[in-house]
C-alpha cells in the first residue's frame, strides 16, 4: 500500500500508513538531518520534540501524529 501511494505521486494521510515509510528512509539516512531532508521530499515535515517526532504533511502543515521518542 504504501509503494503504491508513493509511485502514484498520492500523499499518505495517516500516521499509520507512513510510518513504514518513515522507518526505511531512517534506516537509510546517515543522520537525522538527511533523513528529515528526505521526508521533504516525500512531502513531510518532522519535528522533534519531548514527546517524540511529530509528523505532519506538507505544504499544509497539517499534523498526523507524533512517533514516539
Amino acid at each position: 500500500m504504501i509503494a503504491d501511494n508513493i509511485t502514484d505521486n498520492r500523499p499518505i494521510e495517516h500516521l499509520d500508513d507512513v510510518r513504514a515509510l518513515l522507518l526505511a528512509e531512517r534506516q537509510k539516512s546517515l543522520s537525522e538531518t538527511e533523513w528529515r531532508f528526505r521526508m521533504k521530499g516525500y512531502g513531510y515535515q518532522l519535528r522533534r520534540t519531548a514527546q517524540g517526532v511529530e509528523v505532519s504533511r506538507l505544504p499544509q502543515n497539517r499534523l498526523l501524529g507524533t512517533l514516539d521518542a
